[in-house]
């Protein structure tokens, strides 16, 4: 007979304010903001062609450069490629960064799309000669790991905790210093585009510190619902980016070592929307009917080790008592333990590794249970909710149409994925963080 538990676990309020201390900083935040007089970016200004590693790129023009990621005269430089297209008119310098894990595809393929003929080719979106501003798009920026299919450089470091970076390091700090020295340093705002590290998933989501304004702001253009309000960890590129006031959106969306068309989708939609909102290209961004802005989510765990079945998926809308997922054990055949959503909610992060353990994390959960009705008006057969962007006629809201829904709470560690971290690094890769 099988076994089911439910943990009780304290509810998150749903409201439609912040938790005090949040809402205060980003009331003053928003309060200190001004919109910048960037006169350079006026139509009738002056216009000419830009650099970037050496070579020269004429306004109207597309052109990729290669950029060694290690100055170096012997062995391997590893060279990526940057493709900038710098539009016609004045505009502000936007950079897009896929692969900075070398596992996580959903970067390279969005910045792939982003690249390709019905993009890019007279008349399209990203036509240069029609395009405002400068657009730089790197779609691996971790060479070595993309080759070797790693998360990391060849010296077991993780590149995204190691910036600025510092170009008499490690290996990875040394690449870091050359990628803030030519791609962060003189951009006006950065995309990074991640996926979720191995033995998981996300379902698409916005990382931002929404103390950081111009970074709130770029974050509701991406134009998705879950926007998850947090300080980056240290060494990171959006928490380095924005202590020099450099705006940076952390785009999550599928997982490691494989693609999902949804999270592609989704990533090239958002960055359009942006490019939109920037006044870079025609057209007016696509908005979504809501959005939530957490700034914290509940864990749900294994009670007991074994083989984790999972009946759902990130992005599974789920009702209170619904089961999430089974761990049976081989030893004991008949007797399995249900894990179940503690109250209405969404599944923002799923495990996809059958093995589990006693306490490990099996699914990161927003509660939702005041708003679920909004959830409900966009699930598709599956039960799984339909971001926008995902849709393939997308539908236009002004900004005040879309209702904005935020959830109290912290972050357990004190960073979002924390949990997943500290229960897949292997210890060889703890160490290698910690020498970082």
């Amino acid at each position: 007979m099988a076994k089911r538990r439910k943990k009780t676990i304290r509810k998150v309020r749903v409201a439609h304010e912040l938790p005090k201390r949040r809402k205060i900083a980003i009331e003053e935040a928003m309060k200190a903001h001004k919109t910048e007089d960037r006169p350079e970016w006026d139509r009738g200004s002056e216009w000419g062609e830009v650099r970037f590693y050496r070579k020269r790129i004429k306004p109207g023009t597309l052109r990729t450069v290669e950029m060694p990621l290690l100055n170096v005269n012997l062995g391997d430089s590893w060279p990526v490629p940057v493709t900038v297209i710098h539009g016609a008119r004045p505009g502000p310098c936007i950079t897009i960064l896929g692969g900075i894990h070398g596992d996580e595809l959903t970067g390279p393929s969005a910045c792939t799309h982003l690249l390709s003929n019905p993009f890019t080719d007279e008349g399209r979106p990203l036509d240069p000669k029609t395009m405002a501003g400068t657009l730089r798009i790197v779609p691996v920026v971790n060479l070595p790991g993309y080759r070797g299919k790693s998360r990391y450089f060849p010296d077991g470091r993780d590149l995204n905790r190691q910036f600025p970076g510092n170009a008499g390091g490690s290996t990875t700090k040394r690449v870091a210093d050359q990628v803030w020295n030519h791609l962060v340093e003189d951009s006006d705002a950065i995309i990074d585009l991640h996926s979720a590290a191995k033995g998981r998933t996300n379902m698409p989501q916005i990382r931002v510190d929404m103390t950081h304004t111009s970074s709130y702001l770029l974050a509701k253009s991406f134009g998705i619902e879950i926007l998850l309000d947090s300080i980056a960890p240290k060494g990171t590129l959006r928490r380095s980016a924005n202590a020099i006031d450099i705006p940076v959106i952390t785009y999550e969306g599928g997982g490691a070592d494989f693609l999902g068309d949804q999270s592609v989708k989704v990533a090239v939609h958002g960055v359009m929307n942006a490019l939109r909102s920037l006044r870079m290209i025609p057209g007016n961004p696509q908005r979504p009917k809501f959005r939530i802005m957490a700034s914290g989510s509940i864990w749900l765990r294994a009670g007991e080790g074994g083989l984790l079945d999972m009946f759902v998926t990130a992005g599974n809308v789920m009702r209170e008592g619904e089961v999430v997922a089974t761990i049976s054990d081989p030893a004991t055949p008949g007797m399995t333990v249900d894990i179940v959503a503690p109250e209405d909610g969404l599944i923002i992060g799923a495990a996809t590794n059958p093995f589990t353990s006693a306490g490990m994390p099996v699914g990161h959960f927003l509660p939702i249970a005041k708003h679920f009705s909004l959830l409900e008006e966009q699930i598709d057969d599956n039960g799984r909710f339909i971001i926008n962007g995902s849709q393939k006629e997308p539908v236009w809201r002004e900004e005040h149409e879309i209702n904005e829904i935020s959830l109290q709470g912290e972050w357990s560690g004190g960073v979002i994925d924390s949990e997943w971290i500290a229960s897949n690094l292997t210890n060889e890769e703890s160490e290698a963080e910690e020498a970082a």
